[in-house]
């Protein structure tokens, strides 16, 4: 069995993300309806990197989350706990310095990124708040925190079919791409026991970030929370 179950166990969320690589990003374009590419262009405004921050891109996966980074100057760090997906990112994106590490015990000196970033992974960690103390560690005085992540759509008739889509049509259509579709089960399932725009906020705050805020992307479907150190 590819998936994890909602506690999260860093062992069973290692091998399902191991599993799903070889097709992750395809897979993630087609059940996103090509929405993904705007989202990480929003992150990408969001951070807002001068030339030659160093910028920490954590649960990366292959990178396509890192490239803008890169693009725009920065000296992009691509962190994933996944082997699976760095060995993927490497082929595809062999400039890229990608690391192994566990988000709750990153493998990098206090104060050292100019932004720290996470995209779609922070519901993954075991424990977010240790997640997001980590990070807030890493991260220079001042310097910033966008996570981007799905979250609870604001309109309610909206607010239903998604929730459907993600019950039923969601795994069906990964059953047709992915190389492993019942990571995608969990997918669904992770989603909907996620806190919604406010807790999220709150739990930022609780890692010691300062000013949590957060804009709705695709109608809430997803939600850009910023911070700072």
């Amino acid at each position: 069995m590819a998936r994890a179950e909602l506690d999260k166990q860093p062992a069973d969320v290692r091998r399902m993300f191991d599993t799903v690589a070889r097709r992750y990003d395809l897979t993630n374009d087609i059940l996103s309806f090509g929405q993904d590419r705007r989202w990480r262009r929003e992150v990408l405004a969001a951070v807002d990197p001068s030339y030659g921050d160093r910028v920490l891109d954590l649960a990366a996966g292959t990178g396509t989350s890192s490239q803008p980074f890169r693009d725009a100057g920065a000296d992009v760090v691509p962190c994933d706990f996944s082997i699976g997906m760095l060995q993927v990112g490497k082929k595809q994106l062999p400039h890229l310095p990608f690391t192994a590490g566990d988000g709750t015990k990153l493998p990098f000196r206090d104060a050292t990124f100019d932004a720290v970033t996470i995209s779609f992974g922070l519901r993954n960690i075991v424990d977010p708040g240790a997640g997001l103390a980590e990070m807030r560690r890493v991260t220079k005085p001042g310097g910033r925190l966008v996570v981007c992540e799905f979250s609870h759509p604001t309109w309610s008739p909206w607010r239903t079919v998604y929730i459907e889509y993600l019950m039923k049509a969601l795994p069906a259509v990964a059953r047709t791409v992915s190389s492993a579709p019942d990571a995608y089960v969990y997918l669904a399932e992770s989603i909907r026991a996620w806190p919604d725009q406010r807790g999220l906020a709150d739990l930022i705050a609780d890692a010691g970030w300062q000013r949590p805020q957060w804009r709705n992307l695709s109608g809430g479907i997803v939600a850009l929370h910023r911070a700072t150190a």
